[in-house]
């Protein structure tokens, strides 16, 4: 099964570094961090940012051989970062980072890896 488009795996891939850094980032670091630790904060609107963007980009026929990946809510996500920057909601940002990465990251790492994307 591939991609219908070359460059969806890429940007499927260019998803999975992002999780996986800003995962990395928040690790052993308590939520307070995110208002003490500009950098932080700044990393993973980055991270975020670049998820959404990529997501944005991967073809519909993509985006349907994952279809338990919730493809409107992460470039939503983006959106808001990138256009609303002044007004995010942290703890959200936060959740998001802790709670639902992780998932991300296995579908993608599955999902690459039975494509032969993945080592």
């Amino acid at each position: 099964m591939s991609m219908s488009r070359s460059e969806d795996w890429v940007r499927l891939r260019h998803m999975l570094d992002a999780a996986r850094e800003a995962v990395c980032f928040a690790a052993g670091r308590p939520r307070t961090d995110l208002d003490r630790d500009r950098q932080l904060l700044l990393a993973l609107f980055s991270d975020l940012s670049l998820i959404g963007e990529a997501a944005n980009h991967v073809s519909d026929p993509g985006r349907a051989k994952l279809p338990d990946i919730a493809w409107g809510p992460m470039i939503g996500m983006r959106n808001r970062l990138v256009h609303e920057y002044f007004d995010i909601d942290t703890e959200r940002v936060w959740d998001t980072v802790r709670d639902d990465l992780p998932t991300l990251i296995d579908q993608l790492e599955t999902f690459l890896r039975a494509e032969g994307h993945l080592d």
